[in-house]
């Protein structure tokens, strides 16, 4: 599957700040402490949560014998509204669920609305 330039914008970002806690404690630090503020810093771009939703940043190289595997919320995919490029993904054989995931990637790492 091809990705969308958005979806590799969030790539590149989700990258970027990977990198950037490897090399700078502090940084990583408050990106713990404040991801919202810190992820707003770091792209220049609001972050634009729904009521109630929060990011949670885990330090998974505090131990690294231990893998984190992150399962999210299931999305009610009657309140997701597509745009009319994700609905051709959807009509080309990407599933929605999946639809949804690249969505909301995209949206936290360029600092979107996530829903």
């Amino acid at each position: 599957m091809e990705l969308t330039k958005k979806q590799e914008a969030a790539q590149n970002i989700m990258t970027s700040v990977i990198a950037k806690c490897w090399e700078d404690a502090e940084f990583k630090k408050a990106l713990i402490a404040d991801p919202v503020a810190t992820l707003e810093k770091f792209t220049g771009n609001e972050i634009n949560l729904p009521e109630g939703k929060r990011i949670v940043v885990r330090d998974q190289s505090a131990d690294s014998n231990v893998i984190y595997f992150n399962i999210p919320a299931e999305p009610n995919l009657d309140e997701l509204e597509l745009s009319d490029e994700q609905l051709e993904l959807v009509a080309g054989g990407a599933t929605p669920v999946a639809t949804y995931f690249l969505v909301l990637a995209a949206g936290v790492a360029v600092g979107s609305t996530l829903f």
